[in-house]
């Protein structure tokens, strides 16, 4: 359904909170200007184009957001698409309003995306640009809604794409800061446009029994007000929900249920000024009907991540039909249809608002926001792609769990205690040695549950975590802490074991270990990548720089040491007692010494790659990626540690790599120009597709590698390409 407003529409709902004329002028100034700015053109509708921001601004104004937001809302799309520039809009509306536009304009830019595309590192705008500023979320998710309430004057395909886009990645992000109305809105107008009969089918059932549910709840309402009456209950009031068609489809998929078997299809709401009131209701209504066990939850005492609150109880009525009944005051009522908005209503009289202090109260109120700002702040000093962290750790979490001073925090299904200690944070983590849940010791490998009150022992002395923790923990929060001190530790026993080599070496040549430092490394070692005394004894400490071709190097000499840097021909190797043997993969089974082993097909590790062995039943041993999808056996005694050979030698890997890019002109030529600059990778095949003139293409691309770090350098290289907006590596 379309809604048609005017400026006077947003003018009036502004100043049913806003009194101050400076604050009502800036939305009329900001009108103005998008007025002029898309005048001339129109949307599909054939409506002028400034209606769409005018929708955008009245939702912002329904919110009571601040008018800097309001007029962000009507401004939103003058930097895409029209002549404006950054410098002139920021001297008429100062940084503020600019910031926000920016961020809209930074996730607009962002082609249709599906869930995975939207959780992909060239896609890294969406996430630092709400986690610098949660208006720009409001202001993108009410520019969704009207985007979706005129989708029908799209094309057939665009409908589909943006519809999967909304479903997938916006009604997901409404859902998280509480915004039931616009996420039931979201979805609902995404089901009727990716499965059109299946919205007509139930949506039709609902109106069929529409009536009949409604005289039943009208009944059992006016019993619930003479019980309320009766006990001198005051200041209530009760009113019916309908449960929107996605969720109904939704639930009857997932438990296999008629639309007859859903009892919350409808329910009552009972609003009552506070949260002693909630409880008094509570237990007048249990006093009067017999509630249905384990269908009692309170939302109260342990709110949802996303500030909702409400009691739920599910009791036998009239004529022993089942009714959902749902207890919350008038505020909490207010958060659970606009969410975090409803905190941060915008107040004239507030002399300390601030957009920091704004962003501050929001992220200390929503737990799982603190998480994305900490994301957004690694992502930007390393070499981390927060992204999958958010699908995996925010948008599936549905696990509430408690510290033992009941704060609650929320985790995917199938988390473990390791999850939840890397939650609490990175030291608490490492440091694990332990777990107790409600009071009982549990197995690291324990599933956390709903409801489960878990802490953790410590232990200074402890070394810290092992590979086979990567197997243990469940969110990529915590996979990406342990892979980090791992590696940490494995980069400082190299440069402990190369600064022994090399200082051995340097005594046998008469070398003077005082004339090598920082300056010296990277005068004559920056070509490989050498860049500083620990750089150079890391290479040294894993043979990959021969210390005495350094020396020569250093010294002037030219020799065969000096010319390749290759390993040391004392040959370190063959006077090394070790246990392990590797097969011609470059792969170690302790214990094992004629292992049949071979490489997942569906996941193609390269050297490097962090990996798992699985024992079968016929084909030996099979390694797979850590993150291959089909590590997830059921079988888990089955799993076995396995290691690459850092003395193994070097040979080639095959990889598949599939290019989401832009179609233009010689894209595929500077693909391949990429590649072949090279000279450790190799093209074996490559393939191009697009459905038609104009499209996105889709190049899929085998190659070998040595190693993961030279396909890592080439994946990074292919992203500085125009026009490219995704590359995954292929898991079957």
């Amino acid at each position: 359904m379309e809604y048609k407003h005017t400026i006077e529409d947003v003018i009036l709902r502004a100043k049913v909170y806003l009194k101050n004329e400076n604050n009502i002028n800036l939305i009329k100034k900001a009108y103005s200007l998008a007025k002029e700015k898309h005048e001339g053109q129109f949307r599909k509708s054939m409506d002028p184009y400034i209606q769409h921001p005018i929708e955008v601004a009245y939702m912002l104004a329904e919110f009571q957001a601040s008018p800097q937001t309001i007029a962000a809302g009507l401004l939103h799309d003058v930097l895409e698409d029209t002549d404006e520039t950054k410098e002139s809009l920021e001297k008429a509306f100062g940084t503020d309003v600019v910031s926000i536009v920016e961020g809209v304009t930074k996730i607009s830019r962002l082609k249709y995306m599906t869930l995975e595309k939207a959780l992909a590192k060239s896609h890294q705008k969406i996430l630092l640009a709400m986690a610098k500023d949660i208006r720009v979320i409001l202001v993108k998710l009410v520019d969704r809604v009207h985007n979706m309430r005129t989708l029908e004057y799209q094309p057939a395909d665009k409908q589909q794409k943006i519809a999967r886009e909304t479903l997938d990645l916006y009604a997901p992000l409404a859902h998280r800061i509480g915004m039931y109305r616009i996420k039931a809105e979201l979805e609902d107008n995404s089901l009727k446009y990716l499965d059109p009969d299946t919205y007509s089918t139930i949506s039709n059932k609902i109106k069929e029994q529409r009536s009949v549910r409604e005289d039943d709840i009208n009944k059992m309402s006016d019993l619930i007000t003479t019980l309320l009456d009766k006990n001198s209950i005051q200041g209530y009031q009760i009113k019916g929900r309908i449960k929107n068609i996605y969720s109904v489809c939704k639930k009857m998929k997932q438990k296999q249920l008629d639309l007859t078997e859903i009892y919350d299809l409808m329910a009552l709401r009972v609003l009552v000024p506070s949260v002693e009131s909630c409880y008094h209701v509570l237990g007048l209504v249990h006093g009067e009907w017999s509630p249905i066990p384990k269908r009692f939850k309170d939302y109260i005492a342990t709110p949802k991540p996303n500030l909702y609150q409400s009691l739920h109880t599910t009791i036998v009525g009239i004529k022993g039909k089942i009714y959902e009944i749902q207890i919350r005051t008038y505020e909490m009522d207010q958060i659970a249809e606009f969410g975090v908005a409803a905190h941060w209503a915008y107040k004239e009289d507030n002399k300390n608002y601030s957009p920091e202090k704004e962003q501050l109260e929001v992220s200390s109120k929503l737990k799982w926001y603190k998480e994305l700002l900490a994301y957004a702040e690694i992502s930007e000093s390393e070499d981390f792609d927060p992204l999958e962290d958010i699908k995996e750790d925010i948008f599936s979490a549905n696990v509430y769990v408690f510290t033992p001073k009941g704060d609650a925090l929320d985790f995917p299904q199938g988390a473990t205690p390791l999850d939840f200690a890397y939650r609490i944070h990175t030291e608490v983590g490492n440091k694990t040695v332990g777990a107790i849940v409600n009071g009982k010791i549990v197995p690291l490998t324990y599933k956390l549950k709903t409801g489960d009150i878990v802490e953790i022992k410590t232990n200074k002395s402890f070394n810290g975590p092992s590979k086979s923790w990567l197997k243990v923990v469940k969110t990529s929060h915590a996979k990406h802490k342990i892979s980090s001190i791992l590696n940490k530790q494995r980069r400082e026993a190299f440069i402990a074991s190369g600064k022994d080599i090399f200082e051995k070496v340097a005594k046998e040549e008469k070398f003077s270990i005082s004339k090598i430092d920082d300056k010296i490394v990277n005068q004559f070692f920056s070509k490989y990548n050498v860049s500083n005394l620990d750089d150079f004894y890391h290479e040294i400490g894993k043979e990959k720089l021969s210390p005495k071709g350094a020396i020569n190097t250093i010294l002037g000499i030219k020799d065969k040491y000096t010319d390749e840097l290759l390993i040391e021909s004392y040959n370190l190797k063959s006077s090394r007692k070790t246990s392990k043997v590797s097969n011609s993969l470059g792969i170690i089974v302790e214990g094992l010494d004629k292992a049949k082993i071979k490489l997942a097909s569906c996941c193609l590790p390269v050297y490097g790659d962090i990996i798992v062995g699985y024992v079968t039943k016929n084909s030996g041993i099979v390694c797979h990626r850590m993150e291959c999808h089909n590590t997830n056996f059921d079988s888990n005694e089955r799993l076995i540690d396995v290691f690459w050979d850092d003395e193994a030698e070097p040979r080639q890997y095959d990889s598949n790599l599939t290019i989401y890019s832009y179609n233009r002109n010689n894209i595929i030529g500077d693909i391949i120009n990429t590649i072949n600059i090279t000279s450790s990778i190799y093209i074996k095949t490559i393939k191009s597709t697009s459905k038609n003139k104009g499209s996105d293409i889709l190049t899929s691309i085998k190659l070998t590698t040595p190693n993961v770090d030279a396909l890592n350098k080439v994946i990074a290289n292919l992203q500085k390409i125009s026009d490219i907006y995704e590359i995954k590596r292929n898991i079957k």
